[in-house]
């Protein structure tokens, strides 16, 4: 495996994590002092803060599942596009299309940029050749 390949597997391992929630290796793959921001205008967040949040949220979710659509590396900087399938307790189902950017140092991540959009699927949409179907 090349330092790339490395690299861009290592933002992944960090994502298959958080499908199984394990938190703790999740942050070990991060350094002291990395950070995170989201498009939601709450600004940057220290890692710990957001493995807090990301237990909150994983409260109320079911299965959750990351498809990786693509991967791109620049030295040590990866940028991928995801979506993150989220199946919640009351099931209901969700799509979290998204850009990730990994920075990493020492082989740590130490920035993660998301910027991500929820599409809330509709479950009772008939199937396709169903009547009413288009």
């Amino acid at each position: 495996m090349t330092p790339d390949q490395d690299l861009r597997a290592a933002a992944v391992h960090y994502l298959r994590q958080w499908e199984v929630r394990d938190y703790a290796t999740m942050r070990s793959l991060c350094t002291g002092t990395a950070t995170v921001w989201h498009n939601d205008g709450s600004g940057d967040q220290p890692i710990d803060e957001n493995m807090e949040l990301l237990k909150q949220l994983a409260a109320d979710v079911e299965t959750l599942r990351y498809d990786i659509v693509r991967q791109f590396q620049d030295g040590d900087e990866v940028l991928q596009q995801q979506v993150l399938h989220l199946t919640m307790t009351d099931g209901s189902r969700s799509d979290v299309h998204a850009a990730m950017y990994f920075r990493f140092d020492g082989g740590l991540i130490d920035r993660i940029e998301e910027y991500f959009n929820v599409v809330p699927l509709n479950e009772s949409m008939p199937s396709p050749g169903s009547p009413g179907r288009r």
